[in-house]
């Protein structure tokens, strides 16, 4: 802005010059307080006042060789231009002055502006500049971030499909509404996720025909030690074929757990229609009294609780978490099962106190509670498998509320 000032300073003493030095040949000259563009009467329509002048702040004064005055603007105040010295510019603490001098030489020009005046100039300029763009700035920004936010919208579903897949959901990315630069990596991810379900179905499938398969000749096995024990008449014989009788019902129910597992894991968990799951804990209840366990407490609602989960998965997770209550609960107080209307299955029972990191490791495989019970440490582990698939929050209670020990599992079943 200031090279603008200055070079508007310089055409003004260059257009002035010319004309001036031709009005004062022709014999018109002007008095030292007459405004530019005077003339007389004659002349004043051909050169109006205006013509000499650049604004109302800029003065000039025209010198002869001698130094003199010759011709000055309206109200010039002569005391601001310093002796002329050179031609160029120069500034004095008010202004600043541009120097000319013709081409004869016998007249100089000096032109004046006050500094204040490009300062009060400068400041209407710069405020024309920032009240716009602390307008059009915000705007700008504003139309940026939702532009990349709306740009981005592919890249978080993609993540949030990535971090919704688990061991227990492998199911392929969807690719319709990606850019096409993310599709090689929705591809990739999803060939990937083909081949860990791949591996993880064939394990599965392994451990659950190994489980099945077992059944049959393990059964047999126990059905020979069982006539064994009956015929033989050496109690060290009948002592041992007992012992041989109990690893192989442990087996027995270890390849059970290990086909619920599989169940479990790789199972379909969700049922076309929804189901009332009291009478699936009525089935499993009844059960364990006819195999002798007479003191579970079942408590659920007069009204029905539809549930859209298999029958068999709540049937595996419920005798699971009774099972772990009667074998590791106090053996002569009763396991009270408890079911509301909110889906909430609750399993608790008398006993010792459950420290709070005993919980995490007693869901992993194959961890037990009491060494000394038989058991095959999958209990829980099966009722977090089947829980997690289904998006069921479970929670450890240890010590019972009002009392100084026990534990209560809950298991916050999908309602309709």
């Amino acid at each position: 802005m200031e090279q603008v000032y200055d070079d508007g300073l310089k055409a003004t003493a260059e257009r002035i010059l010319p004309i001036a030095q031709h009005d004062l040949r022709e014999g018109h000259p002007r008095h030292e307080t007459a405004e530019v563009g005077e003339e007389d009467d004659s002349r004043r329509d051909a050169q109006p006042k205006r013509e000499f002048r650049y604004g109302e702040d800029v003065t000039f004064i025209l010198r002869d060789r001698q130094g003199r005055i010759v011709l000055g603007s309206a109200g010039v105040d002569a005391s601001v231009f310093p002796p002329f010295e050179k031609q160029g510019f120069s500034q004095t603490g008010t202004h600043q002055l541009y120097s000319a001098v013709s081409t004869d030489g016998n007249l100089s020009i000096s032109v004046a502006e006050p500094l204040a005046h490009r300062q009060e100039l400068s400041k209407k300029m710069l405020l024309g500049l920032v009240l716009p763009l602390l307008i059009v700035i915000p705007l700008s920004l504003m139309a940026i971030l939702v532009a990349v936010r709306i740009s981005l919208r592919p890249v978080r579903a993609l993540k949030q499909g990535l971090s919704l897949r688990g061991a227990q959901d492998l199911s392929p990315l969807a690719a319709a509404g990606l850019p096409r630069e993310l599709l090689p990596i929705s591809t990739g991810i999803n060939q990937l996720l083909a081949r860990l379900k791949g591996a993880f179905d064939a394990e599965r499938t392994f451990a659950a025909n190994v489980a099945h398969e077992l059944r049959t000749p393990v059964a047999g096995a126990i059905a020979q030690a069982q006539r064994i024990s009956s015929e033989t008449k050496e109690e060290l014989t009948a002592e041992r074929t007992k012992e041989i009788e109990t690893t192989l019902k442990r087996l027995m129910r270890m390849s059970e757990k290990l086909m619920q597992l599989a169940r479990a894991e790789g199972g379909r968990l969700r049922s076309d229609e929804a189901f009332d799951l009291r009478s699936v804990l009525h089935m499993i209840v009844k059960d364990f009294e006819r195999a002798g366990q007479g003191r579970i407490e079942l408590a659920m609602p007069e009204m029905a609780v539809l549930s859209p989960l298999d029958p068999d998965a709540v049937g595996i997770l419920a005798r699971n978490l009774i099972e772990n209550a009667l074998k590791y609960g106090a053996q002569r107080s009763p396991v009270r099962v408890t079911l509301d209307r909110q889906g909430i299955l609750s399993v608790a029972n008398d006993g010792a106190i459950l420290p709070p990191e005993a919980v995490d490791r007693l869901m992993r495989r194959f961890e037990r509670g009491n060494l000394k019970i038989v058991g095959s440490g999958l209990g829980l582990a099966i009722v977090k498998a089947i829980a997690d698939r289904v998006g069921a929050a479970i929670e450890v209670v240890s010590p019972l509320r009002g009392s100084g020990g026990g534990v209560e599992v809950r298991v916050s079943l999908p309602i309709n």
